[in-house]
């Protein structure tokens, strides 16, 4: 074991998946997210999930509740909600009370004192209020006593079978180098993974039909598959939205690599009627197979992207998505289909959290580590 994290903000838990797949031991995670609480519950029993609005966690509580002292964490990791400034959000600024949660985890940080920190959010953070978010963030950790530093990292780098951008800080107040991992992926590294790489083995769908249950369509036909797949034998969260008759004949005229600029002008949705033709390019996009997925956002609404299958004439699933965020098998998303897509869509992706993760030097903590496997310290309820 390399060392203990805490997950604030946690969600479904792709951070701390990532960091448990590099080897440490996951204590904690804490998210207002009730549905998300419980998969991360399902997928991290040996952590305790802590409900509720970050605002009403004390470090106090946290420290009890895993049985650590301050500084005795190794990581501190999470994500504080990016709405507020996301490239996607064109009112993004200090104004949205979401900008200022990153406050709330410094509180935390005072109180528990870990020796390293790991906060990632979205790449437009750099353009809020001209960088005034992202020198606060600096200034604040400096006069907690951390060194900081900041990368934007490609998910797709590091096998992710996505183009996804990421600002990550990490911090520490040891005095090891802050390291960020090297690209894996790409031009004259590993392949990129693809979305057929990623999804091929899953059951074919019809337009609103469910499998979930169902066996794969197939063994695991690369070692993506094999590796998310695990020990898994059956599918969950695979349940294709039910689209309206227009949007499948809109579908049947979009090939491979297509968009709307395919579909027949009479079954146009009226407002792209007048669109440019150089607009909108990722509406109704049906990618190629050896393509990488576009951005998985909360919902894979097929008029916001390209999230139409690259066979069938449907959208994309919950664990479809779940695949091109690298997510393995073994996480169930829990709530309904909308509330799966939003903890999907809003999540790290474990691979690019694994990279991240074995950048953090191994830590000494192992006679901790010991106790707490010995006192059996989960023995507490799943939610505060």
């Amino acid at each position: 074991m390399r060392g203990t994290v805490i997950d604030l903000f946690c969600g479904a838990g792709g951070l701390s998946e990532g960091f448990r797949q590099a080897g440490f031991k996951v204590l904690a995670g804490q998210d207002i997210d009730v549905n998300a609480g419980k998969t991360f519950a399902l997928t991290h029993p040996d952590a305790i999930f802590i409900g509720g609005p970050i605002q009403e966690v004390s470090p106090e509580s946290l420290l009890f509740r895993t049985g650590l002292r301050p500084g005795q964490l190794d990581v501190l990791i999470g994500g504080p909600p990016c709405q507020g400034y996301s490239v996607y959000n064109h009112q993004r600024g200090l104004h949205d009370p979401r900008a200022s949660l990153f406050k709330e985890y410094l509180r935390i940080v005072s109180g528990l004192k870990p020796k390293w920190l790991v906060m990632e959010n979205v790449s437009g953070i750099t353009s809020v209020a001209k960088g005034a978010i992202v020198e606060e963030i600096y200034r604040e950790m400096e006069k907690l006593g951390y060194r900081v530093d900041m990368q934007v990292l490609k998910a797709e780098e590091y096998g992710v079978p996505q183009a996804r951008r990421r600002m990550i800080f990490i911090a520490t107040n040891t005095t090891h180098p802050i390291k960020f991992p090297k690209p894996t992926h790409g031009i004259g590294l590993l392949p990129y993974v693809t979305v057929w790489d990623a999804i091929s083995d899953l059951p074919i769908l019809e337009n609103g039909e469910t499998a979930d249950g169902h066996s794969y369509r197939s063994k695991p036909e690369n070692s993506f598959q094999k590796t998310l797949r695990e020990d898994a034998c059956r599918v969950e969260n695979h349940s294709a939205p039910r689209l309206s008759s227009i949007n499948i004949q809109r579908m049947e005229h979009i090939p491979e690599g297509g968009s709307w600029r395919d579909i027949p002008f009479e079954l146009l949705p009226a407002g792209m009627k007048k669109a440019k033709r150089s607009d909108h390019t990722k509406r109704y996009g049906r990618p190629k197979k050896e393509d990488l997925s576009c951005t998985i956002l909360t919902k894979c609404d097929i008029h916001w992207g390209a999230y139409i299958h690259p066979e069938q004439n449907r959208s994309f699933t919950v664990r479809e998505a779940a695949r091109l965020q690298s997510f393995p098998d073994k996480f169930i998303f829990q709530g309904n289909r909308t509330e799966q897509f939003i903890q999907v869509g809003n999540a790290v992706p474990p691979l690019l959290g694994r990279a991240i993760a074995k950048k953090i030097p191994t830590l000494k903590n192992q006679a901790f580590l010991r106790k707490i496997d010995t006192e059996n310290c989960y023995n507490l309820p799943l939610f505060a």
